[in-house]
């Protein structure tokens, strides 16, 4: 008999231990996205590194060396097999974009008319002076662009709100120029890329790369010194998942810092205007669907009070020093009548015909399209919903000012609300019925009846812009001599003009030869307002005392701007000013 000790174990079959479970391999469209966002560092890098390599070597190096990190994480976006390693090439593409912009920064940060006007701004705030209302023409010319407006003279003077020479007044050690407000856009625009980054669910996180600091797109405008980029880096927070505001009727604390971030980007440029009627119209209707009508307006009412009260502080030391310049100068955008200028309908009127008698009824349009788009967004919400940080910006194609800046400046938000607020956040939302179209929106014809709303809601915008569009000039321009002070550069010019309108204007002349808006011509010789159905001639000299013919073919048209009514005149001229007199 064998004790316990001797008793012989026969060893049976080894049992291997669980192998552990592959990563998870990422869905495709995620390789591809990350292999966009990559890509797309590309754009614009090339300029910079050649710059960059006669001038600062160093940053040359750099910027070599983000050309490996693009190259190899192409590679990686193809080749990785776990969810969470994209998700690293996803972080290494952010980096080598924010590294590429600080990079671009570097080699060009003198900034634009709006980088040295703010920060101009931030050095009257430095020195105790006030700062709107104040012309400061030396900042201008030299390269420096000048927004003529209707009246024959320019926008000097700052007009917009006060966040970002606030935020650059600590920068002004960096130099002169508008270096200190490109430092504030440019960090802001890398601060809300990163916040972007961030707060969207992993798989889209290149996307905010791609959008942000790829196509290099954003990074000039920060490079420019837009304050309008401090806005945006603001808004970020506030749109994304915004449909969750104030959920249980609470705002708690991510709702209160939402509200502070649309007060403050209010604070920082006029766009975020636009947006807000949209975000509160929609924050309502989704909670009014989750909690009822009172309950839902008290929570509009906090954050849209929370909101005011960040923008307050903000503009709370202008308030009290210079309120009426301050007011005059936060809404000078709105009222300062700059010329036209832009790639919407107002090109109509620039390009295609010889002007316009009705301008003033773009500016009209424009309103009429802003309110007539936030009725529809709040009568269908629920379809309507996932498009609220594109809808306010349709309105400015039909402004005087249409530029593309005012649409690809907030582009980082349409994103953030796609990915974020999509369709279902709205399915439950309340949409109002007015007895009189309850039946008509909600039976079975309820399709016609909708298409029917949208046009009557639309239309007096519509109508506006036709207007505006098929109004007649009011000048009618022809040359009678030009003199030549070289073969190739104008010094005088002589004009007859006919007022065919029945009200006396007042013009202000200058030729063009592109899309923008040349300075003025100074008028030597004619009546200053020329009366109705009258008859007058001009003698105009170029500001510069030369203008320069450009090569043959380039198309020259003559332009006359009146404020009081604001109309637009043009005629071509290439011919005339090319062969002397008529």
């Amino acid at each position: 008999m064998y004790s316990a000790e001797t008793t012989l174990v026969v060893p049976g079959p080894r049992t291997q231990s669980a192998a552990p479970a592959p990563p998870a391999p990422p869905a495709q469209w995620h390789r591809v996205l990350t292999l966009l966002a990559d890509i797309g560092l590309l754009i614009g890098t090339r300029a910079v590194w050649t710059s960059a390599a006669s001038h600062r070597p160093a940053v040359a190096g750099v910027i070599s060396l983000c050309y490996a990190s693009i190259l190899v994480c192409g590679v990686l976006a193809l080749v990785v097999r776990g969810a969470r390693s994209l998700a690293r090439v996803d972080l290494c593409v952010l980096v080598t974009g924010v590294t590429l912009t600080l990079c671009a920064w570097i080699m060009l940060h003198n900034g634009s008319d709006e980088a040295l006007l703010t920060t101009q701004a931030a050095r009257e705030l430095a020195a105790g002076h006030p700062v709107y209302g104040q012309p400061w023409p030396w900042l201008f010319g030299h390269g420096v662009a000048l927004t003529p407006t209707v009246t024959g003279g320019y926008d000097l003077t700052y007009g917009y709100p006060p966040l970002a020479p606030l935020l650059a007044v600590p920068l002004l050690w960096l130099g002169h120029g508008g270096t200190p407000a490109t430092a504030v856009s440019t960090g802001a625009l890398i601060a809300g890329t990163v916040a972007l980054w961030r707060m969207l669910p992993t798989p889209w996180r290149s996307a905010a790369t791609l959008v942000c600091l790829g196509f290099g797109m954003l990074p000039s405008y920060g490079r420019l010194g837009y304050p309008a980029i401090v806005a945006l880096a603001l808004l970020v927070p506030v749109v994304v998942r915004w449909t969750r505001t104030g959920e249980g009727g609470r705002l708690g604390a991510v709702g209160l810092a939402r509200a502070g971030c649309l007060g403050l980007a209010c604070a920082a440029q006029q766009l975020p205007w636009f947006l807000a009627p949209f975000l509160l119209a929609g924050i309502y209707a989704v909670r009014r669907g989750e909690l009822g009508g009172r309950a839902a307006a008290l929570v509009v009412a906090r954050f849209a009070g929370v909101a005011a009260g960040g923008w307050l502080l903000v503009n709370a030391y202008f308030v009290v020093s210079e309120p009426g310049r301050w007011l005059t100068g936060i809404a000078l955008p709105l009222t300062q009548g700059a010329v036209l200028h832009g790639q919407g309908v107002i090109g109509i009127s620039l390009y295609l015909t010889d002007g316009s008698d009705r301008i003033d009824w773009y500016s009209r349009a424009s309103l009429l399209l802003l309110a007539g788009l936030l009725a529809l967004f709040v009568l269908f919400v629920r379809r309507l919903g996932p498009a609220a940080a594109v809808l306010p910006w349709c309105a400015f194609y039909l402004a005087t000012r249409s530029q593309d800046g005012y649409y690809l400046l907030m582009t980082p938000l349409w994103l953030a609300a796609a990915v974020t607020a999509p369709a279902s956040a709205f399915a439950g939302a309340w949409q109002p019925r007015p007895r009189l179209l309850r039946g008509l929106l909600s039976g079975p014809r309820r399709h016609p009846a909708r298409i029917a709303a949208t046009a009557l809601l639309l239309a007096p915008a519509l109508t506006a812009a036709a207007v505006a569009a098929t109004g007649t000039p009011p000048l009618r321009m022809r040359v009678t001599a030009v003199r030549h002070a070289t073969t190739a550069t104008v010094s005088r010019l002589a004009l007859q003009v006919t007022n065919t309108g029945d009200t006396a204007l007042s013009p202000h002349f200058t030729l063009t030869t592109g899309q923008g808006m040349d300075p003025y011509w100074r008028v030597v010789g004619g009546p200053r307002t020329l009366p109705a159905h009258g008859t007058a001639r001009y003698e105009l000299r170029p500001p510069s005392g030369r203008f320069t013919l450009p090569r043959p073919g380039v198309r020259i048209r003559l332009r006359a701007f009146t404020a009081s009514p604001q109309t637009l005149s043009s005629t071509d001229v290439q011919d005339a000013v090319r062969g002397g007199a008529d």
